[in-house]
């Protein structure tokens, strides 16, 4: 029962989804809270979500299981380093190399730790971070705060204080607190904006920013040099082994120069060779299986993959060679699976090889198997004529206003023919109608990518749009449907409902609560995030408050003009 759970959370963790892996695990932990190995993925699924403090609670598990094993310690390094804790990191995979000195995955982690520690001043920021996330570090923080008699009073509450705190140790936790009017000002009052507050009068005002002095980089002291060894005395055992050793690399480089040339042959003699010379390298393994591959011996290259995987653990090679292994196998696999029709297996090798080794390659491989095995599915499943009874069915429950089993059918009749843009326009109508709303927006998305000229996909979209408050989005998708189809009566209706709305919004002629929720949407759009951060976009800004006549002359830049639309549609700027 474990295993299955787990290689649920495998397959969910190499398509990406790490919360689902996350969740697989956690079942397979229930099952067998002895083994290390589910600690140790888990951990690795929590670290892809930057959630390094519950990563750095199961690597400390996986090692405390397994002391041995020297995966734990790449693990632990890792959420070590994800805290910004460079010094912790260093010990972690150093500790790890000490049972494992070639890993080369320790290696690089290692390398990492220790370039971080010497120029580390604080916490290692996570990728992806929100563009806010990093206006709350630094020490002026607190005193931009406390200067501005706006945010002054919210110092006195606790609660604010924690959800700074919990923003600087994680900027990505912004997005939890933007709904809240509190975080709205300080943003301002650190961006040096101050944001349209929902109150009757509504302005919007801004300061020259603080210039930061940049901090000198920490001046590196020289190493001592250190003492050369005294020359050993080589065992006769060990001079034969590094002779071994030697000819066995002399063989592999003449197998890749055969390989290059395309003399098969002559390069599975050098990498068999080089196998019986030294069995403690896997790479001679898996270049010979290259060689099947390319020779279409798939069978042969299979069992080298196999072969080399199982060595490779015995010999605790570096992960990327055993994943190197899996992927080659992998795409044996692909090549039996065109005539046997069974992707599941390949599917199922490329799983594995990203749990030893996330490689874009292997990932690329896998969503190419994956694709496929639907593409498979959909030729044997496709019927264009059921498909379109399946649509009448649902039209007709439609009518009924039966909605969810009008799903059911509109979903069968995509089984048959995903190509259809009306059905995905009826379905997007159901979904709709039901309050699934990004299930509908999603729907008519697919509907226009099938189809940009037919105008109901824009019409969907943009109702869909305008009843989640994205009036802005909404007008957008109302005049590009306009394009195709300029007396659509249905997209000059909903061009008119959002002008209309916008200039409510813009006139402060709607309610406190309503205009929270539209600027907490606002500020989870990346476009709009991204707007408030340009320098030179709060210059415009800046100008429009304080320099009407160079206000103008930004407005003549189609592009500042079109960003400023956007601001104003979104409730975050007014102007009058």
């Amino acid at each position: 029962m474990s295993e299955d759970a787990k290689a649920k959370g495998n397959a969910a963790f190499a398509a990406g989804r790490f919360e689902d892996a996350i969740r697989h695990f956690s079942e397979a932990i229930d099952l067998a809270p002895t083994n290390h190995v589910l600690y140790s993925n888990r951990s690795a699924a929590y670290a892809s979500l930057q959630r390094y403090d519950v990563a750095l609670a199961d690597a400390r598990k996986t090692v405390e299981l397994n002391p041995g094993w020297a995966k734990g310690y790449s693990r632990l390094g890792a959420a070590h380093l994800g805290l910004g804790d460079a010094d912790q990191a260093v010990a972690a995979y150093e500790k790890g190399l000490e049972i494992d000195p070639a890993n080369e995955a320790l290696k690089a982690g290692l390398a990492d730790a220790r370039a971080a520690a010497t120029r580390s001043r604080g916490p290692i920021p996570p990728q992806g971070a929100s563009p806010f996330g990093k206006i709350f570090q630094g020490p002026e923080l607190w005193a931009k705060l406390t200067a501005d008699p706006t945010t002054r009073g919210y110092l006195q509450q606790l609660d604010f204080i924690k959800m700074i705190q919990d923003i600087q140790k994680n900027p990505n936790n912004i997005n939890m607190y933007l709904s809240d009017p509190r975080m709205m000002q300080v943003i301002g009052v650190l961006l040096n904006v101050k944001m349209r507050a929902p109150t009757d009068e509504m302005e919007r005002e801004f300061t020259e920013p603080e210039q930061v002095k940049p901090q000198p980089e920490p001046v590196k002291k020289a190493s001592e040099p250190e003492p050369v060894p005294e020359p050993l005395e080589v065992p006769e055992e060990e001079k034969e082994s590094r002779e071994n050793k030697a000819e066995a690399q002399k063989k592999k480089v003449a197998g890749n120069a055969a390989y290059k040339k395309k003399d098969f042959e002559t390069a599975i003699q050098h990498y068999t060779r080089a196998m019986e010379l030294d069995d403690q390298d896997i790479s001679y393994i898996t270049n010979r299986a290259a060689v099947y591959l390319e020779m279409g011996k798939f069978e042969e290259c299979i069992k080298d993959c196999d072969k080399a995987v199982e060595r490779g653990r015995e010999l605790h090679s570096d992960f990327k060679m055993i994943a190197k292994a899996l992927t080659r196998k992998g795409t044996a696999l692909v090549k039996l699976a065109k005539f046997s029709k069974d992707y599941d297996t390949a599917i199922e090798t490329f799983q594995k090889a990203l749990t030893e080794h996330r490689n874009p390659d292997t990932l690329k491989k896998l969503n190419d198997a994956e694709r496929a095995k639907k593409e498979l599915e959909q030729q044997e499943y496709f019927d264009p004529k059921i498909a379109d009874e399946e649509r009448e069915k649902g039209n007709e429950l439609f009518k009924q206003q039966k909605y969810p089993e009008a799903v059911k059918h509109y979903t069968e009749a995509l089984r048959r023919n995903p190509n259809d843009p009306k059905v995905y326009s009826n379905r997007a109508a159901c979904y709709t109608k039901l309050g699934a709303l990004p299930e509908g927006l999603k729907d008519a998305e697919k509907c226009i990518e099938l189809d940009s000229s037919f105008s109901k996909g824009y019409t969907r979209k943009g109702a869909i749009q305008f009843f989640m408050k994205e009036y802005d989005k909404a007008l957008e998708t109302y005049q590009e449907g306009l394009k195709h189809d300029p007396n659509n009566q249905e997209l000059l209706d909903g061009v008119r409902r959002c002008v209309e709305q916008i200039n409510k919004t813009n006139r402060g002629e709607i309610s406190q609560e309503e205009l929270k929720e539209i600027q907490a949407k606002a500020m989870h759009d990346p476009e709009i995030q991204n707007i408030l951060t340009d320098p030179v976009m709060r210059q415009v800004l800046i100008d429009f408050q304080e320099n009407p006549k160079a206000a103008q002359e930004h407005l003549k830049n189609p592009q500042v003009m079109h960003k400023i639309q956007k601001l104003v549609g979104a409730g975050i700027v007014q102007m009058r």
